[in-house]
């Protein structure tokens, strides 16, 4: 008895918070429609009357009672409104905020893969090296179109990426389509602690080329491309290729400070705008130590995303660097968490992300000054290649014949520029300066 009294109540709580709800979004839509008369203004009343409508129709007449609380209703109803909007805005239950706030501490199993929305599609941006992801095959640009046998349409991005993750050691299974090759394939994942270093490969290339690689951009990843640039610099650094290919971001701070060490103090890198002031936020070049007198390429592909993105940018921009390969992702949006006071909360697209000349990042991504194709099959083939130590056999496909060593034709062309770049310089004429009458 006790049990069903309480229910009751909870029915009548949820009813009257209701109908509270209705009564006062009612009034302030009317006060809303004397302020603002004019045919460019939706009647915020009128909606609100036809959800309350729809509201009291399904919970009178859908076929099973267990499925429409007011509660169930309403959350259902704020989930579709915010996932309505872009793949980035999500409405979060208590469970799913907590969950949210949790994932930004301690370690976490994944697959070594960084997911976004593209054309719809749950999209692998990137699969990073010697993570489950990359050892499986999984290739940038590859469709999720299932977890685990469940369907991933009209899945917010939140709720794949919380899907893919888990306890390291446990099994996922995922089916991807290959848009290239409309190719389908149904792939298992052990999860596993995800380590990425952030730079790799720093070395001095011929006629005092360097070359560094960044992998992520996590807290000390300034640190260590400082680190690696004293070294160049010790052995004779001319000009450098910064490889930010299948890079798909990480914190903007860290995008800021590797970006300001090859600007003048005071050069702007990124900036942001939204609706209200509070999301409008510009980043300038400080730091102490600022690399202007070597020209750089820059390596992008579709793989570069998000922090690899404003770097890439900014440094184009400024004419500080040529980009070379293929067109970035194009992932450059804000998202506010705001807290809703019963537990849940929002996450709301807020701003976009712009270069200093003004070009929004968000699905457009970054052109290169210099388009260099390379298939993802082939960049997977060139990094195994170069992973594998000196003596080993040769790489083998799925049917045991030998892979053909395959050429890193888009940092062969970075080179290239770099060296002609390296020769006009050697050749320019000093300009001439005459006072002015």
């Amino acid at each position: 008895m006790s049990t069903t009294i309480r229910t009751l109540g909870r029915g009548l709580s949820w009813a009257l918070l209701v109908a509270l709800l209705a009564a006062n979004l009612a009034v302030g839509a009317r006060l809303y429609a004397r302020e603002t008369k004019g045919a460019d203004h939706e009647s915020a009343y009128d909606k609100m009357t036809l959800f309350t409508k729809v509201l009291e129709q399904v919970r009178a007449s859908y076929v099973d009672p267990a499925k429409v609380s007011y509660k169930d209703l309403i959350y259902g109803a704020l989930r579709g409104m915010l996932q309505s909007l872009d793949p980035h805005s999500q409405f979060m239950d208590a469970e799913s905020y907590q969950d949210m706030k949790d994932d930004t501490v301690g370690q976490f199993g994944g697959l070594g893969i960084v997911v976004g929305m593209k054309d719809g599609f749950p999209t692998v941006i990137a699969p990073m090296e010697d993570t489950p992801g990359f050892k499986a095959g999984l290739l940038s640009g590859d469709r999720i179109i299932e977890i685990d046998g469940k369907s991933t349409e009209n899945l917010a991005l939140p709720d794949v990426v919380k899907k893919l993750r888990g306890a390291p050691g446990t099994k996922v299974t995922i089916r991807i389509l290959r848009p290239k090759t409309q190719a389908l394939k149904t792939i298992e994942l052990t999860r596993a602690e995800i380590n990425v270093p952030n730079v790799k490969d720093a070395q001095l290339l011929a006629d005092g080329i360097g070359y560094v690689r960044i992998l992520t951009f996590s807290e000390h990843v300034a640190d260590d491309l400082q680190k690696a640039l004293d070294e160049l610099t010790k052995k004779g650094l001319r000009a450098l290729v910064l490889d930010l290919r299948n890079n798909p971001g990480g914190l903007l701070n860290a995008a800021v400070e590797v970006s300001q060490k090859f600007l003048r103090r005071g050069d702007l890198i990124v900036f942001t705008r939204g609706r209200n002031e509070k999301q409008q936020m510009t980043e300038k070049a400080y730091g102490r130590i600022h690399y202007t007198d070597f020209p750089i390429a820059i390596l992008v592909n579709g793989g570069s995303a998000s922090a690899s993105e404003i770097v890439a940018g900014a440094l184009q921009d400024q004419g500080r660097a040529i980009l070379v390969g293929e067109k970035t992702f194009g992932k450059g949006s804000v998202q506010t968490v705001i807290a809703i006071g019963d537990g849940s909360a929002i996450r709301l697209t807020t701003a976009k992300y712009y270069t200093p000349s003004q070009r929004v990042i968000h699905d457009r991504g970054i052109e290169p000054d210099v388009v260099v194709p390379m298939a993802p099959e082939d960049w997977r083939r060139l990094w195994l290649q170069r992973a594998r130590p000196k003596g080993a056999p040769p790489l083998e496909d799925e049917n045991g014949e030998e892979i053909k060593p395959v050429t890193d034709v888009q940092l062969d062309r970075a080179i290239a520029v770099l060296k002609g770049v390296m020769i006009y310089k050697q050749h320019e004429r000093p300009r001439l300066l005459t006072a002015q009458p």
